[in-house]
C-alpha cells in the first residue's frame, strides 16, 4: 500500500480512521463537490444541466466513500480527494446519463464512457463525448473533468506501475456500463456475451457477480493511492488487484444491489442479487465474497486498514434505512454481521451518523 511519513501514520483502527475521515476528508471532499456544483450550475444544455446537478446531491456519498482511501495518506490528500472526487464525479454523472438516457444507443454510452478511460490516461486527447446524442452543450463540464484526473495523475510518482491495472479496470466498468443500459430484451444476452469472454479467469464466480464486481471503482481508488509510494513495486501491486478484484469490488457493489432489490424491481432495473435463486444462496454466496476479501487482504501493507475497509462496507450498507422495510434483506444483513464486532462497530457508528444528518 501506499506509503506515509511512517508506517504508524496510516490507520489502524476504526476510531482513529472515522476521526480523519470527519476531520479532513468528508471537508475537502464536499469542498471540491461543490465547486463542481457551481460549474455543473453553469450547463448551457438543460438536461445535461439537470442531470450533473442530480448526479452531485443524489450520489455524494460515492465521493465520500471512495476518498476514504485519502485518509491513509493524508500527507497526499492534496492529489487523492480532488483526483477520486473528479473520477467518481464523471461516473456518476455518466452513469445517470444513461440510466435516465434520452438514447439506447450502445455507440453513445461507449463514447460517453471514453472520457473515463481518457481521465486515468494524462496522455490521452479530449474526445467527443456527446458525440452520439442530441445533448451536447455542456459547457466543458465533462472535459473539466477530466483534465482535472489527468492533472493529479500527472503528480502521483509511481502511476507508470499501475497504469495497466488501473485501465483494465476502468474497461471493464464502461463496458458494464454499456450492456447494462442497452434496451431490456437485448441487456441480458450481451453481458452473457461478455460474461463468456472472462469466465475461464474466474472459475468461481457466477456471471452476476464478475459483473457487480467490473462495477465497482474501489479497485482504481486503491491503485490510485498505491501510486502515492515512489517506491512501489510490482508484486505490492499484483496483491492489491488480487484483493480488490473481484472480491472487494465485488462485495462493494453486491451489497449496493442487495438493499436495492425492491427499488429495481418496481423500476424494473436490472439487480445482480436478483440472480440467486433464494435467501440461503444470497446469504452463501456473499458470505463466500467475504471471507475471501478478508483473506486476501492479509497478503497487502497495512492490512487492518483494508480490514476496516470491508468491514465498513457491510456495516455502511446493512445500516442503511432502506434495509428495515425489506425482510429478506434484514435476515440477509443479521447473518453477514455474525461474529464480526468490527463490522457491529461500524454499523453503530453509521446509524448515529445517520441520525445526526437525517
Amino acid at each position: 500500500m501506499a506509503r506515509v511519513s511512517s508506517p504508524a501514520d496510516v490507520p489502524h483502527g476504526p476510531i482513529r480512521l472515522m476521526s480523519r475521515v470527519y476531520k479532513y476528508v468528508l471537508p475537502e471532499v464536499r469542498s471540491q463537490l461543490q465547486g463542481w456544483r457551481e460549474k455543473a450550475g453553469q450547463i448551457p444544455d438543460p438536461e445535461l444541466r439537470r442531470q450533473a446537478l442530480a448526479s452531485i446531491a443524489s450520489k455524494q456519498f460515492h465521493c465520500e466513500g471512495g476518498a476514504v482511501y485519502a485518509a491513509a495518506n493524508l500527507p497526499q490528500r492534496h492529489i487523492l480527494i480532488p483526483l477520486i472526487v473528479a473520477f467518481q464525479t464523471i461516473s456518476d454523472y455518466l452513469d445517470n446519463l444513461c440510466d435516465r438516457s434520452t438514447s439506447l444507443d450502445p455507440e453513445d454510452f461507449r463514447r460517453l464512457h471514453q472520457s473515463m478511460l481518457d481521465a486515468v490516461n494524462p496522455e490521452a486527447s479530449l474526445n467527443d463525448y456527446y458525440e452520439f446524442r442530441s445533448e451536447r452543450e455542456d459547457g466543458d463540464y465533462l472535459p473539466e473533468l477530466v483534465k482535472t484526473c489527468q492533472s493529479c495523475i500527472l503528480l502521483l510518482p509511481s502511476y507508470e506501475r499501475v497504469k495497466a491495472p488501473v485501465e483494465r479496470l476502468v474497461t471493464l466498468y464502461c463496458e458494464l456500463q454499456v450492456y447494462k443500459h442497452i434496451r431490456h430484451d437485448l441487456r441480458e444476452s450481451e453481458l452473457a456475451a461478455w460474461w463468456n469472454r472472462h469466465a475461464a479467469a474466474y472459475p468461481q464466480l457466477q456471471w452476476n457477480e464478475f459483473a457487480a464486481a467490473t462495477g465497482s471503482t474501489l479497485g482504481v481508488f486503491m491503485l490510485f493511492l498505491a501510486a502515492t509510494d515512489p517506491n512501489l513495486t510490482d508484486r505490492t501491486v499484483a496483491n492489491i488487484v488480487a484483493a480488490y478484484f473481484p472480491y472487494v469490488c465485488g462485495l462493494h457493489i453486491l451489497l449496493d444491489y442487495l438493499i436495492d432489490q425492491e427499488e429495481d424491481h418496481a423500476g424494473g432495473d436490472l439487480n445482480f442479487c436478483s440472480y440467486y435463486c433464494d435467501l440461503e444462496q444470497t446469504v452463501q454466496r456473499i458470505a463466500g465474497i467475504v471471507q475471501e476479501a478478508r483473506r486476501k487482504i492479509l497478503l497487502l501493507e497495512h492490512a487492518p486498514f483494508h480490514r476496516m475497509i470491508i468491514e465498513g462496507l457491510l456495516a455502511l450498507y446493512l445500516s442503511d434505512p432502506k434495509v428495515r422495510s425489506q425482510r429478506e434483506v434484514r435476515n440477509v444483513s443479521r447473518q453477514l454481521m455474525k461474529n464480526s464486532p468490527m463490522t457491529r462497530l461500524f454499523f453503530w457508528m453509521n446509524s448515529v451518523w445517520i441520525r445526526r444528518t437525517s
